[in-house]
């Protein structure tokens, strides 16, 4: 009998749960379709929007905590690597090997409470003040559910008041079920419209002392490792100052386009360029010498008495050079190239031109060589330095101090500002050789 009484009792449970969700359908419906009013509190609204909005920057705020906690840790793990590379490279026998892992170990374990503090005094913090939300946030459904029932209770009442054969039975157990739903719904909202206030202005004193830990153990934590990093420091001091001549001297790359300082050294230009290749003048007008033709000889080169002129790689004796007994097997061997004739500029003298008349040119600044023309652009990286666009023509002049020449460098003013100016020392500037290529 108790197990039928149980089960009857459960039974009436589930039946009163479904009408009463029934009951509320029917009532939403009603409300929806304008046949029934709704009570509505506009100041208890604006709390459940206030409330949501809470939740959601607290649950962002959790996420991104958890977030910082995992790359600490990351850092930690990280900084304990590199530190075990450091004891494995740090010899037996150099100076400050103990002190080194002592750092090590107080690294370690500055990490590791830096992740502990932050766990204890932010994020469970943190899961605290959210933890009160969930229970909130089902209240505010129930209230609703409340009202719900409430608004029912109170049409149904007003139905059989206003009907035309009046059942004083009924009408008195109406009346009755709307004090009762009245009654809950109304202890349910005072409640909530106490808490949901007080849960938004508690917002900000937990935002100010959740970041306010924040920011203070980060600020411990680095300067704590800032003395551990200045001991790490001075022991590497003492290291090198016990090897000091063996110290590696790391040299600074140069980009793409800006040739390194001091030691300049010109960035290569694009592949295919013909600024990357040498460049010979053949002159195809003079017919080879013939195999058969004794004592044949190269053609005389325009360069000046005494000068060699560069062939393919080589040199070739100037006129009146030639070694003694190596007549005959140097005209055998020339006999069989063509004539090869490389171009030279007019020869300087005491850094001028010389004319066909030993003159040096007006037009030209004092000391030119030769002229050369950008094919590509250069981007200058200092202010001793020309800037180039493709298709720029430069008259290439003598560095005023040789020893200052780098490798691969030219010095020069740009034709178009020479022209203009006329004065070296604004105009002149030293630029990459491998970005021109030399002009007759």
């Amino acid at each position: 009998m108790a197990e039928l009484g149980s089960k009857g009792v459960t039974a009436g449970k589930i039946a009163s749960n479904v009408q009463k969700k029934l009951t509320r359908a029917q009532e939403k419906v009603l409300q929806k379709l304008g046949k029934a009013d709704e009570t509505k509190d506009e100041q208890f609204e604006q709390c459940v929007q206030n409330f949501n909005k809470q939740l959601t920057e607290g649950t962002r705020l959790q996420k991104d905590l958890r977030t910082y906690l995992a790359s600490v840790k990351a850092m930690h793990e990280a900084s304990k690597k590199l530190n075990e590379c450091l004891q494995e490279v740090y010899e037996a026998d150099w100076p400050g090997r103990d002190e080194a892992g002592k750092i090590a170990e107080n690294n370690d374990l500055l990490w590791m409470d830096y992740h502990q503090k932050l766990v204890d005094q932010a994020l469970l913090t943190m899961d605290t003040y959210l933890g009160q939300f969930p229970d909130i946030k089902s209240r505010i459904a129930k209230r609703g559910r409340k009202l719900v029932d409430y608004d029912s209770a109170r049409h149904h009442f007003e139905s059989l008041q206003t009907a035309k054969k009046k059942d004083e039975a009924k009408i008195a157990k109406a009346e009755e079920e709307l004090i009762k739903a009245q009654k809950v719904f109304e202890e349910m909202n005072v409640d909530l419209q106490e808490e949901l206030p007080s849960l938004w202005n508690s917002r900000v004193g937990f935002y100010v002392n959740t970041f306010q830990s924040i920011a203070g153990l980060e600020e411990n934590f680095h300067k704590e490792m800032s003395k551990l990093n200045q001991n790490l420091n001075d022991v590497l001091v003492n290291l090198e100052k016990q090897h000091g001549s063996n110290t590696f001297t790391i040299k600074a790359q140069p980009s793409d386009n800006a040739p390194a300082k001091g030691n300049k050294s010109p960035s290569p230009p694009p592949d295919g360029s013909p600024a990357a290749t040498p460049e010979i003048r053949v002159n195809h007008e003079l017919e080879p010498a013939s195999v058969d033709t004794p004592g044949a000889t190269l053609p005389k080169s325009p360069s000046q008495p005494g000068e060699t002129s560069e062939v393919a790689g080589g040199t070739e004796p100037a006129a009146g050079a030639q070694e003694p007994g190596g007549t005959a097997a140097s005209e055998a061997a020339s006999s069989s190239l063509p004539a090869v004739v490389v171009e030279t500029f007019p020869a300087t003298v005491n850094g001028t031109v010389e004319g066909s008349s030993g003159a040096p040119r007006a037009d030209l600044p004092p000391g030119f060589m030769f002229k050369v023309q950008a094919q590509h652009d250069y981007t200058a990286t200092d202010t001793d330095e020309l800037q180039l666009k493709a298709g720029d023509v430069v008259l290439v002049i003598p560095f005023q101090n040789p020893e200052e020449q780098d490798e691969g460098w030219l010095m020069g003013v740009k034709e178009n500002d020479w022209n203009q100016h006329k004065e070296l020392e604004k105009c002149r500037g030293v630029f990459p050789e491998n970005f021109t290529e030399r002009l007759q």
